[in-house]
C-alpha cells in the first residue's frame, strides 16, 4: 500500500489544531461581544498554545502539509481580525491600531495577489511573522484583562500594550521582509518569460 507524501497529507494532528482554532474563532468573537472576558481570554491563549504546538508537532511528527501551511496563518489572521473588530466596538482598542493592522493585512492581499499573478502560490512564513503573530495573540487578551479594574488588570494593560506595540512592529517589519522575498521571486523570471512562473 502506498504511503501518501507527506506534504499532500490532510489528517495530520498539526491540521486537526489547526481547525479547531478556527472553529473556536466565531465563538470567541461572541464571547468578546457578548463582554464574556473570562471565557474570551481562555479560548484566545488556547489558540495561541495551539498555534505553537501545531508548528512544533508538524517538525517532531514529520506531518508538515500545504494544508497546513495554509491554516495556520489563516487561523492567525482571523483571531487577530475578530479580536480587533471586537475589541474596537468596546472601545479596548483605538481606531488606529486598527487601521495598522487591516492596513498591513491588505497590503499582504495585494502582494500576494502579485506573486499569484506570477505563478507563486505564496511566501514560506517568516520567524518575524511568526513573532509578530504570537506577540498580538498575547496582546490582545492581556488588552481585554486589562479594561478591568484592579492592580492586576494595570499590569495586564500594560504588558498587553507592550505585546501590541512589538506586535505590530514586527508585523510591518514581516511585510518588508516579505516584499524582499516578493522582488527577488519577481526578478528571477527570465527577461523573455510572459511574467508567469510555475508555482513551487
Amino acid at each position: 500500500m502506498a504511503v501518501q507524501p507527506t506534504q499532500d497529507r490532510i489528517w495530520t494532528v498539526p491540521n486537526a489544531l489547526s481547525l479547531a482554532r478556527l472553529v473556536g474563532v466565531p465563538l470567541f468573537f461572541w464571547l468578546v461581544l457578548s463582554e464574556h472576558d473570562a471565557w474570551a481570554i481562555g479560548l484566545l491563549m488556547l489558540a495561541g498554545i495551539s498555534d505553537w504546538a501545531d508548528g512544533k508537532l508538524a517538525r517532531a511528527l514529520n506531518q508538515t502539509s500545504r494544508l497546513g501551511t495554509l491554516l495556520d496563518p489563516l487561523a492567525d489572521r482571523l483571531y487577530i481580525f475578530a479580536t480587533l473588530v471586537g475589541l474596537t466596538v468596546r472601545e479596548i482598542v483605538p481606531w488606529w491600531l486598527t487601521a495598522l493592522l487591516v492596513a498591513r493585512e491588505v497590503y499582504m492581499t495585494g502582494l500576494l495577489a502579485l506573486l499569484k499573478h506570477f505563478g507563486w502560490n505564496g511566501l514560506p512564513v517568516h520567524l518575524v511573522g511568526k513573532a509578530a503573530t504570537m506577540n498580538l495573540l498575547y496582546a490582545f487578551p492581556l488588552l481585554l484583562w486589562g479594561s478591568h479594574d484592579g492592580t492586576v488588570a494595570t499590569v495586564a494593560r500594560v504588558v498587553g500594550w507592550a505585546f501590541a506595540i512589538w506586535g505590530t512592529a514586527l508585523y510591518w517589519y514581516a511585510a518588508a521582509l516579505y516584499t524582499v522575498q516578493a522582488r527577488q521571486l519577481i526578478s528571477s523570471l527570465p527577461p523573455d518569460s510572459k511574467g508567469v512562473a510555475p508555482a513551487p
